[in-house]
C-alpha cells in the first residue's frame, strides 16, 4: 500500500514544501494538495520546488477541475514539471467544488469532464487532442506520462471514473462506502472493455494519532463538512432515499444548514455543527495507532492501492512522522 500526504496551500509555501519533504523522508509516495486559486496560494508553482527538493515524491492536486485553467495550459503545466522532474506528476481531478465555487461559476458537468480527462492527458503525454474545435499538440513533449486520477462519489460519476480514468480517488475512509464504490468503478471499467484491476484506488481521509478521541474528532470534523457538499448535490440531484446511492453516505446531512468556504478544510470551520461522531469515526482513521493499521488493512483487503493522509489539524508533523515511523513499515 502507498501512502499520500495531502495539504493546503496555504502560506507561507516553505511550510507547505518543508511537510512534504519530511512526508518523503519518512516513507510517504505521493504528495497532494488542494487547487483552489482563490482560497489558497498557487499549487502548480509550488510543485515546482517540491519537486526539485524531493527525489522520488510524485506530487499533483486532490483535485484540480476542467474549468479553472485551460485544458491546454492544465497539460502544458504538468507536461513541463515532468520534463524538469521526470514524470513525477498525476493529475487528480473532479468536477470543482470549492475553486468553482468561490468564484461564483457551477462545478463542471460530467461530460465537460470527461472531455477534459482525454485532452489533458493526450496533451501532456505528446499527443493530438481536440480543444475547442482546434486540433492541438505540444510539439517538445518527449516520453511524457500523466495517469489522471477522478474524484467521484455519485454513480454516474464513479461510472465515468471507471470508464476513463487511470486512478479512482474517494474522499472517506468508511469500509462499506469504499467496496460499494470501488464495485461500481470496476464493474463500469468491465463493462467499457479494461481492465479493471488496472485502475488505481486512492483513499484519502484525515488521520489523527493518538488517544484523545474527543480532540481528535474535533479537529477532524471539518472533513464531513467538505465530504456533505458533494453528497448535498448528490441528495439534490438523485433524491435523498434513492436506491442509486447508499443512506449511509446520504443521511447525515439532513440538518446542514449551508456551507462557509472561507473555513474549507479547516480544524475550527464552524459549518460544520452538523456532522455527528458517528460520522468523524467512520470517515476518518482516529485513535491509537493499532487502530489505523487495522482500518488500512481492512481498506487494503477491498483494494485500495493508496492512502493519502489530509494533514489539516494541530498535529501534521507527528502525524507524518508517526505514519513513517509505525503505520506505513506495518502496511508495506
Amino acid at each position: 500500500m502507498d501512502f499520500g500526504l495531502v495539504l493546503q496551500t496555504d502560506p507561507p509555501a516553505a511550510q507547505v514544501i518543508s511537510l512534504m519533504k519530511r512526508a518523503e523522508r519518512n516513507g510517504f509516495r505521493y504528495g497532494w494538495t488542494f487547487d483552489s486559486a482563490v482560497l489558497w496560494q498557487e499549487p502548480f508553482v509550488i510543485y515546482s520546488q517540491i519537486l526539485a527538493q524531493t527525489r522520488r515524491l510524485t506530487v499533483g492536486p486532490m483535485v484540480t477541475n476542467p474549468g479553472t485553467r485551460t485544458w491546454e495550459v492544465t497539460a502544458s503545466t504538468f507536461a513541463t514539471l515532468n520534463d524538469m522532474y521526470g514524470n513525477r506528476t498525476v493529475c487528480g481531478i473532479g468536477r470543482g467544488d470549492s475553486a468553482m465555487r468561490v468564484a461564483g461559476r457551477s462545478p463542471n458537468t460530467l461530460a465537460r469532464l470527461g472531455e477534459a480527462i482525454g485532452v489533458i492527458r493526450d496533451l501532456a503525454e505528446g499527443r493530438e487532442a481536440q480543444v475547442d474545435g482546434a486540433t492541438i499538440r505540444l510539439p517538445w513533449v518527449r516520453e511524457g506520462e500523466l495517469p489522471v486520477w477522478m474524484a467521484a462519489y455519485g454513480p454516474k460519476a464513479l461510472a465515468l471514473a471507471g470508464q476513463q480514468a487511470d486512478g479512482f480517488i474517494l474522499q472517506l475512509a468508511d469500509p462499506y462506502l469504499t467496496q460499494w464504490m470501488i464495485r461500481s468503478v470496476r464493474e463500469a471499467a468491465q463493462a467499457a472493455g479494461r481492465d479493471p484491476s488496472e485502475i488505481k484506488i486512492c483513499v484519502a481521509a484525515p488521520a489523527y494519532v493518538g488517544d484523545d478521541l474527543a480532540h481528535a474528532r474535533e479537529q477532524c470534523r471539518w472533513f464531513g463538512g467538505m465530504v456533505g457538499n458533494h453528497v448535498a448535490d448528490l441528495v439534490a440531484r438523485y433524491g435523498e432515499h434513492s436506491s442509486l446511492v447508499p443512506e449511509a453516505l446520504t443521511a447525515y446531512i439532513r440538518q446542514r444548514k449551508g456551507y462557509d468556504y472561507s473555513h474549507h478544510g479547516k480544524a475550527d470551520n464552524p459549518s460544520t455543527d452538523f456532522v455527528p461522531d458517528e460520522i468523524v469515526d467512520r470517515f476518518c482513521l482516529l485513535g491509537p495507532v493499532e487502530a489505523h493499521v487495522e482500518k488500512l488493512r481492512t481498506l487494503r483487503d477491498l483494494g485500495v492501492d493508496q492512502f493519502a493522509v489530509y494533514a489539516m489539524h494541530d498535529a501534521r508533523e507527528q502525524v507524518i512522522d508517526t505514519y513513517g515511523a509505525e503505520i506505513i513499515p506495518a502496511l508495506g
